[in-house]
């Protein structure tokens, strides 16, 4: 009876996330199993804005969680980020340039892994690994040994996605105009596939970073291993845009101290108001919700005309 059970759950929820989602404006466009040497194969959605043109050429916003982004059935949560709402409002006020964006699809279990800074996590000790890899089991975000895939996973997006996109739609190639963005865990890939390779993204939007990478702040040595790697590996700040934020409630709750060692580093870097904002959100938590209601600020700041 269980097994049989898991399989009826298993149909379900394969067949809500074979979905393509539905979205108010513009059309998605999916390619579904996506095949890589790097990762395993998923989902891409592309998302084209109201009268998208091949005589235009068009900026490349990459996303992460992308089950998330348009259509809250489909999430087991029933939020979802409202991008295309999002975008299409401040198209309509051409506050943004012409953009479309590239939603990947999280792997589900591996997703810890392929979101968590590789570089970071091998900076640390064998006792400070096993340290979190037993909080990761403990949460169960890991069976066995904890190890990233971060780097497999931005060669993904870079010599395997990306040339793809730009080759099946009409973009503009450069990195002025190629942006990565994400929340959580998503927001931790975001910062570092902006360092690990700068001459590709030139603006990351990171929400609710998830600053402590496991899921507690006393005694995790994790939290410093991201600002010395920051301290080493920030992009040049007259070439790159950088956005981060928190709220302070349910998981978003550990981050604002963090948050704030990661702007001193920001500043020291160079960053300033022309190339970097951090914002603070009283009372709101960690869900697509919370994003929503504030993705039109990183939007507006890494996508200005």
């Amino acid at each position: 009876m269980r097994l049989f059970t898991v399989l009826l759950l298993s149909i379900i929820f394969f067949k809500t996330n074979a979905q393509i989602p539905k979205c108010s404006f513009g059309t998605i466009k999916r390619f579904e199993n996506f095949k890589s040497k790097y990762v395993d194969e998923r989902f891409i959605d592309v998302w084209l804005p109201e009268g998208y043109s091949h005589t235009k050429k068009y900026a490349v916003l990459y996303m992460h969680d992308g089950n998330g982004l348009y259509d809250s059935t489909i999430m087991w949560n029933k939020q979802e980020w409202g991008v295309d709402e999002t975008i299409s409002k401040l198209m309509v006020k051409n506050t943004i340039r012409d953009v479309i964006v590239v939603g990947i699809w999280n792997n589900g279990k591996q997703r810890h892994a392929e979101y968590f800074p590789q570089k970071p996590y091998e900076s640390l000790t064998v006792a400070e690994k096993d340290y979190a890899t037993q909080q990761l089991k403990e949460k169960g975000r890991t069976t066995v040994t904890f190890t990233p895939t971060s780097n497999k996973y931005l060669q993904f997006l870079v010599t395997e996605l990306k040339p793809f996109i730009d080759s099946a739609f009409s973009t503009k190639k450069n990195r002025k105009n190629t942006f990565i963005a994400g929340s959580s865990m998503g927001g931790l890939i975001s910062m570092y596939a902006i360092c690990e390779y700068p001459k590709v993204f030139g603006g990351a939007a990171c929400l609710s970073t998830h600053w402590p990478g496991i899921f507690q702040v006393n005694d995790n040595p994790i939290p410093l291993a991201f600002i010395r790697y920051m301290e080493a590996h920030l992009p040049n700040p007259k070439k790159h845009t950088l956005y981060f934020d928190c709220g302070n409630k349910t998981l978003d709750a550990l981050y604002p101290p963090l948050q704030a060692k990661v702007d001193e580093v920001l500043a020291n870097k160079g960053y300033n108001a022309t190339n970097w904002l951090t914002k603070f959100f009283e009372g709101e938590d960690h869900s697509e919700k919370a994003w929503a209601k504030r993705l039109d600020i990183p939007l507006l700041f890494l996508l200005k005309k």
